[in-house]
C-alpha cells in the first residue's frame, strides 16, 4: 500500500473526498455500524458532483456536521488492494480540513457513531492510509 500526496490533479481522476476534521479543538472520527473501528469522514463522489460538493455532503451524512468551514488541503492518492480498490490501481481523491461548528442531533447515515477525541484513535478502519492523510494535514497546516 503507498500512499502520495500533490498539489493538483485532473478533476476526473478525484474519485473519493477525505475531510480530517475538528470541533472545539478535538479530532472528529466515525464508527460504521458494522465495524469496531473508527475513521475519518470521507467517501465516493456521486455522479454529477463537484469533489467540493462530494466532501460536504460526506461530512454531513457520516459526522451529522451542519455548520462547517471545509478547505482543500491537497489530493492524495492511493495505491494497493483496498476494500474500495479491489484492483490495487493508483486511485486519487481529495483531502480536506473541516472546523465544524454544529452538528445535527442524530444520524441518518452507515455511521453508529461521531467521536470528538484528543488523541488519534487505536483501532483504524484503515490503518494503512488514514494516519497518513492526518499527518500530511497536520504537516501542511
Amino acid at each position: 500500500m503507498h500512499v502520495h500526496f500533490y498539489e493538483t490533479a485532473d478533476d476526473t481522476l478525484l474519485k473519493f473526498a477525505v475531510i480530517v476534521s475538528k470541533s472545539n479543538g478535538k479530532w472528529v472520527f466515525c464508527k460504521h455500524k458494522e465495524r469496531d473501528t473508527y475513521e475519518v469522514p470521507g467517501g465516493h463522489r456521486e455522479n454529477g458532483e463537484t469533489i467540493l460538493e462530494a466532501a460536504k455532503r460526506e461530512l454531513f451524512e457520516e459526522t451529522g456536521a451542519i455548520a462547517f468551514d471545509i478547505k482543500p488541503v491537497c489530493v492524495y492518492s492511493v495505491t494497493g488492494k483496498t476494500r474500495v480498490n479491489e484492483t490495487g490501481e493508483e486511485s486519487f481523491g481529495m483531502l480536506y480540513y473541516a472546523e465544524i461548528s454544529a452538528f445535527e442531533k442524530e444520524l441518518h447515515s452507515e455511521m453508529e457513531q461521531v467521536l470528538l477525541l484528543d488523541e488519534l484513535p487505536g483501532k483504524w478502519t484503515y490503518p494503512q492510509i488514514q494516519p497518513l492523510l492526518i499527518a500530511e494535514v497536520q504537516r501542511r497546516l
